[in-house]
């Protein structure tokens, strides 16, 4: 479990699936994303299953509360404590010391909150501390307002712009490429 001040961040698994399901289903969690196409229960499921341990390309956390926006200890969930978010560290290259990162709160009530900051400063820090990374990339659709003001908070910059490569309600958006280089993270 990596631990940030309001997030921790531990491997997601099959226990997940639901949660994960439901936020891939959600219009509102998925409007700036690529959402792919929709699967049954079981597929998502079976997927966690099978997915291989977190390893240097690819690290998938969960991201649990570590209190509540009404001071609760952890995100109620069926069986307690719940992720209510998914952040990711992929096709990172020990050669090149760079890594994508993907990050989204699928549980709406931690919107706006500063869940999403703290686990984007959280899995930085692992990145650049425990990953020995150089740099993290990502990309992010311009009308995501939300998200690219996040990212600039932590220290991201824009290095480009991608032209009408994301297609949402008939509509084509420009995206965003940022990056982080160690010694940025604010």
């Amino acid at each position: 479990m990596v631990a940030g001040k309001l997030v921790a961040l531990r491997a997601m698994g099959p226990e997940d699936a639901e949660a994960l399901w439901r936020w891939n289903h959600d219009p509102e969690v998925m409007r700036w994303m690529d959402d792919g196409y929709a699967q049954p229960l079981a597929a998502v499921r079976r997927r966690l299953e099978e997915r291989p341990p977190n390893a240097y390309g690819n690290v998938l956390f969960a991201v649990e509360v570590r209190e509540g926006p009404d001071g609760r200890k952890g995100h109620e969930g069926p069986d307690g404590g719940a992720a209510i978010g998914v952040v990711r560290l992929r096709d990172a290259e020990p050669e090149t010391g760079c890594a994508e990162l993907d990050l989204y709160i699928g549980e709406k009530e931690y919107w706006g909150r500063g869940y999403a900051t703290d686990a984007l400063r959280t899995v930085c820090r692992y990145g650049f501390d425990k990953m020995r990374l150089h740099k993290i990339a990502l990309t992010v659709v311009t009308e995501n307002h939300a998200a690219h003001h996040i990212y600039r908070k932590v220290g991201f910059v824009e290095e480009g712009r991608l032209r009408q490569t994301f297609r949402r309600d008939g509509q084509w958006y420009d995206e965003f490429t940022m990056g982080l280089l160690q010694g940025e993270l604010r």
